[in-house]
């Protein structure tokens, strides 16, 4: 009789995602000298959100330069804002460059994470049926991975193609076609441009219009990388310097005097006015709340791309969908040939399907709700040993989160050495009343931001509060996790 088969793979850290948070977590344990961790990549290859999307045109709103990791420089960026394939590479470079492989199972699509409080181990199942567990478990799931699509409406009516941009399918011809495009946010004013060419007609539908900025994008002639490559520190100065303007511009346009906002929002509106040509053409693009309230977008052919006689700007929402078209929420029908939804992501369910159970079965999502908390958006009380990465209250309106992340990474790494340091088994659970102080302080820095004006976007959750971005500069973030507050937790061996 066969010995029994043990499915389950042991180690001390688990890491789930393997795109810019997972792998960025993998290499510091690695140079921390932590090498008993695994990183579970539901996807078969690294890269998470610039492995998905792959609409026509997907780019970085942040420079190249910034939009990477600190010790992982690249001075062979083609230009000032990398596209999707160039950011997929390098991530690809990233994982060959720190030998990540041999701590990488692909394919393992976490569906379940259980605290065993007896042993003080995470259980993770993932869909295949292949368990893993580990002491510590790291989320770095990322916000951008599940679509949204505009609630109470059918979709399926639609007899004709019909993708969402993060499920982009090459295999849909727009050639001739009449192409509908749902959304006016980050990921459409990058496709519309892109697919403008191809179709016969395209019908883009704006609820609201966004505040677009003139996109500064050059080539990045070889001479600079040349000098980036014999002189790093010149590519480290380009990379403050980048960082700094973007640091200014948060205390600029998020939180500095009202003069100065109005300021802001006069320049954005006369850019709109020059691209359309007069305010009359201007008028159903220029936004009714302030500059950054929602993310400014950055672009300099969504404009010229709305004045094509080929494209037709649709203020107006899409109420429902027919076999040949959609209905607006004007009473409008417009026939369609391909419909093509740029709607966003779901980023109020950062867990997605995965169900994660603490202390006693207590399900985060259910802890949550509609708010979901953490202290320094990392640790939650009730889950010990776990520790998310770009998780509440830590998203970016400004700057770039690689910055977060790095910053999120370092504060683990302490966390982990410190719990290791005292024992092999030790539980380590920050005190609700941590978390407490912490989600307070965010709602009282909440009021004064641009955020809070009267706008409704991603930040918020249907009651006003702000569940996603940090209230502060980077700099002050990088100053709250600059080090471990032991006194903030508790360690504890486990219950058995």
């Amino acid at each position: 009789m066969s010995e029994p088969v043990d499915l389950c793979e042991r180690t001390t850290v688990l890491i789930i995602g393997a795109g810019f948070a997972g792998m960025g977590a993998a290499i510091s344990l690695e140079r921390a000298g932590i090498r008993s961790f695994l990183v579970l990549e539901r996807a078969d290859s690294v890269g998470g959100t610039w492995r998905d999307n792959v609409y026509p045109g997907c780019a970085c709103d942040i420079p190249s330069h910034l939009y990477s990791f600190s010790f992982h420089l690249n001075p062979d960026w083609s230009h000032q804002y990398a596209r999707q394939p160039e950011i997929r590479a390098y991530l690809e470079g990233v994982r060959q460059a720190h030998g990540l492989d041999r701590f990488l199972r692909t394919g393992a699509d976490a569906t379940a994470a259980v605290f065993d409080e007896a042993r003080g181990v995470w259980t993770v199942t993932c869909r295949d049926g292949r368990l893993f567990e580990a002491r510590f478990l790291i989320g770095g799931l990322g916000p951008l991975r599940i679509p949204r699509f505009p609630a109470g409406v059918d979709r399926t009516r639609f007899t004709g193609p019909q993708m969402h941009s993060a499920q982009w399918d090459p295999s849909i011809d727009l050639t001739g076609k009449r192409v509908g495009v749902v959304g006016a946010g980050a990921s459409a004013i990058q496709v519309v441009p892109n697919i403008a060419d191809d179709t016969a007609h395209l019908h883009v539908f704006q609820r609201t219009p966004p505040w677009v900025s003139p996109r500064r994008d050059f080539a990045i002639p070889g001479w600079l990388q040349g000098a980036f490559r014999a002189v790093p520190v010149l590519m480290m100065l380009f990379r403050l310097l980048i960082y700094l303007r973007n640091e200014a511009y948060y205390f600029a346009a998020f939180s500095g005097p009202a003069f100065l906002q109005r300021a802001i929002r006069r320049m954005f509106t006369g850019y709109i006015v020059a691209e359309l040509g007069s305010e009359e053409a201007a008028a159903p693009l220029i936004p009714d709340y302030q500059p950054g309230c929602k993310r400014i977008l950055s672009a300099s052919d969504w404009y010229p791309t709305l004045c094509r006689d080929d494209v037709t700007l649709h203020p107006s929402g899409v109420a429902d969908v027919t076999e040949t078209g959609v209905v607006l929420a004007n009473g409008r029908q417009v026939g369609l040939d391909v419909l093509i939804w740029c709607t966003g992501f779901v980023v109020d369910e950062p867990l997605g399907h995965m169900q994660v159970l603490g202390r006693g079965g207590c399900s985060l999502a259910d802890t949550w709700g509609h708010r979901p908390r953490a202290h320094l958006g990392v640790t939650v009380p009730g889950f010990p040993n776990l520790f998310l990465l770009l998780g509440p209250n830590t998203g970016l309106g400004h700057n770039s989160v690689v910055v977060m992340i790095e910053a999120q990474v370092r504060y683990v790494v302490r966390a982990l050495r410190y719990a290791m340091s005292r024992g092999a088994h030790g539980c380590l659970e920050v005190r609700p009343e941590v978390e407490a102080a912490f989600v307070e302080e965010v709602n009282s820095k909440q009021g004064d931001k641009v955020w809070a004006t009267g706008c409704a976007s991603w930040y918020l959750n249907p009651s006003g509060e702000n569940f996603s971005i940090w209230p502060g500069s980077t700099l002050s973030y990088l100053a709250r996790t600059a080090r471990f507050d032991a006194e903030s937790f508790t360690l504890a061996p486990p219950a058995g």
